[in-house]
């Protein structure tokens, strides 16, 4: 998927308005924020602007104020934060677009940033509202986008202004295109997709499309109840999804006759009741005591995996493995972030909310080749769908 970047177009004297993901979680009592991760994967792309001599435009969402303004939603925060680690003053609006707005761009001077007012604050940004959209295309001469989290959402910020401005990817999205779009299409093999998380429901897209991508494919977190019940296995109290019991035992028997490995839990940590504090002990799956809950893949699932994944050069992992929340149910997780990380040779693509918070969580981010910031945007590329927020990319 070749799209033109930033380092495509000339930015020197220009007004760029760059679609960021400033979508950063704070604590509701005290208003910090809690993990800058998205603030911080933004500086590479500012910074070549500002070395470039361009005027900084920034805009992003935050939360979910349904056309609203809610103080709790300013993005404020944010920008004294992204002041602070850049090292440099960051002028926050009231707006993201008026008179109030237009005046402080026109103000600006090279080098200058300001970020505007959350864009769901007017429900026309949802809804790609053409007249929002323009307004926001009015105060620049060139559209980077560099919230590849953002780029499945077909909104004004997103979609809308590139019908105006010419558009590129910034850094975050040209990475992000650059390790998923290798990993669906030209992937070095042996490839495994590790799929995790609660729901079979939210993955079958992501399962059915990889099926016949994959050499090997590990199934497990919440998810994988349903796999197993759907072996035979009682499963007691844990989570399943009896409406997907078919698909499960459909992708199976799909697996076995695509020569694909496909790799579920052979034990498992089960809790009498689902608390951070519970009884727990790790069983076989013919032996969850009645009542109880699997809450996480076991030491013989997570060694079997190991084994398995030693033998590959591209992982693509989606989806804990269990509550990794919880201290208890938190090891099959951890131990599989380990052993992803000792694959020195191997090309690593972790992500999905849940998966990078645990990656983060047990220090192990570093050791993998890429982090994607995507979420519901990486799990749609992953799933083969279309993203609007790509497609409406320059292509080089």
């Amino acid at each position: 998927m070749n799209k033109k970047t930033v380092m495509d177009i000339d930015v020197s004297g220009k007004r760029v308005l760059m679609r960021v993901d400033f979508n950063v979680p704070m604590d509701k009592s005290t208003g910090v924020i809690t993990d800058d991760g998205r603030i911080r994967a933004s500086i590479p792309t500012i910074r070549y602007l500002i070395d470039r001599n361009a005027k900084i435009i920034l805009c992003s969402h935050l939360g979910r104020p349904e056309g609203k303004v809610i103080e709790n939603y300013r993005l404020s925060r944010a920008g004294k934060h992204l002041s602070e680690v850049l090292g440099r003053p960051v002028t926050c609006t009231q707006d993201c677009i008026g008179p109030e707005v237009e005046k402080a761009v026109a103000d600006m001077k090279i080098g200058d940033i300001v970020l505007l007012e959350n864009l769901r604050f007017h429900p026309e940004e949802e809804k790609n509202d053409p007249q929002f959209a323009r307004a926001l295309a009015s105060l620049a001469d060139i559209y980077v986008n560099d919230a590849f989290s953002a780029a499945h959402r077909a909104h004004a910020s997103i979609v809308g202004v590139t019908k105006y401005l010419p558009a590129v990817s910034g850094f975050v999205m040209e990475k992000d295109l650059k390790f998923l779009d290798k990993a669906l299409a030209n992937p070095t093999r042996p490839f495994a997709v590790i799929a995790g998380g609660a729901k079979v429901a939210d993955k079958i897209g992501l399962l059915e499309n990889l099926l016949k991508k994959v050499d090997y494919l590990v199934i497990g977190g919440g998810m994988a109840n349903t796999f197993i019940k759907a072996q035979g296995y009682d499963v007691g109290n844990s989570k399943v999804e009896n409406d997907q019991l078919n698909f499960a035992r459909g992708l199976i028997k799909s697996a076995e006759s695509n020569h694909v490995r496909m790799l579920l839990p052979v034990d498992a940590i089960a809790a009498k009741e689902f608390s951070a504090s519970a009884e727990h002990r790790t069983i076989s799956l013919s032996d969850v005591p009645p009542g109880w809950m699997i809450l996480d893949v076991g030491p013989k699932s997570i060694e079997r995996f190991d084994k398995e994944l030693q033998k590959c050069q591209t992982i693509v992992w989606n989806g804990p493995m269990g509550v990794f929340e919880f201290p208890a149910f938190a090891e099959g997780t951890r131990a599989l972030a380990s052993a992803i990380a000792r694959l020195d040779e191997a090309t690593t693509i972790v992500g999905g909310g849940d998966t990078v918070a645990a990656v983060d969580q047990f220090g192990l981010n570093i050791k993998m080749t890429h982090i994607s910031t995507g979420g519901g945007a990486a799990l749609e590329f992953l799933e083969g769908k279309t993203l609007p927020g790509v497609l409406a990319l320059l292509d080089e």
